[in-house]
């Protein structure tokens, strides 16, 4: 579904990303984790053609993602860690605005935004400004306006950032009921999120890929908390 072939990516002198490679299956849920500067944000912005490489490769779907940018584009739904969303229109209008921005064909944007809807659970708020929502609920459309289109791959920057415990809880159910329909990619400070949710951790320290490995596999030595902090060298943290 996914593969990236010894990406590179400098702006002027400084090195983002150092010769990364990965491989995403079909249906996996793969959590991105890396502190700040890390390269996880620039890396998402490849996958999602925002970037160019500066050199290696990536195929989305079988599709190279620096030739075929709009292709591999109907193919990703991406939520930035700053939801792209204007406030003075409801969420239902928002969300036709979504389909038509991106190609869903007219006569299928009732069906398309009825579905992302429910997938939501935003029914009860379609009528709202977006400016009247919790935070919670904002990011909720957000996703929606992911999912428009019905992507095969949903990209997450930070789907959590800002929100509180029950909103957090909320999401994260809702990335959840993805497990299997869509490959998803989240990418958080939070382990505990990863935890919940992913199948899969990649871990990005000054642009490489330190560790890819399944969930499993890491939490059989304890927690991911522990795991991580172990990789960037803090043995005793407490």
């Amino acid at each position: 579904m996914i593969q990236a072939c010894n990406i590179s990516k400098y702006f002027g002198k400084y090195q983002a990303l150092n010769d990364v490679s990965f491989e995403i299956k079909k249906g996996e849920i793969v959590g991105f984790l890396g502190q700040n500067g890390a390269g996880k944000t620039t890396l998402m912005r490849i996958l999602t053609t925002y970037f160019l490489a500066t050199s290696g490769e990536v195929h989305i779907g079988g599709a190279n993602v620096a030739n075929n940018s709009l292709l591999v584009r109907k193919k990703i739904g991406y939520l930035p860690e700053t939801p792209p969303l204007y406030s003075n229109i409801s969420v239902k209008e928002y969300l036709k605005f979504s389909a038509e921005l991106k190609d869903v064909p007219r006569k299928q944007h009732t069906v398309q935004i009825d579905r992302v809807l429910e997938e939501c659970d935003l029914f009860s708020v379609q009528k709202r400004p977006i400016a009247q929502l919790s935070k919670g609920y904002q990011q909720r459309v957000g996703i929606a306006q992911a999912i428009i289109h019905d992507p095969e791959i949903l990209i997450l920057d930070e789907p959590t950032n800002g929100l509180d415990p029950i909103q957090v809880l909320q999401v994260r159910k809702l990335i959840k009921n993805f497990e299997n329909q869509r490959t998803v990619i989240l990418s958080t400070h939070i382990l505990s999120e990863i935890e919940q949710v992913a199948h899969r951790v990649l871990i990005i320290k000054a642009g490489e890929i330190i560790v890819d490995d399944s969930l499993a596999h890491i939490l059989e030595e304890g927690s991911l908390e522990q795991f991580f902090l172990k990789q960037h060298g803090v043995e005793n943290y407490e």
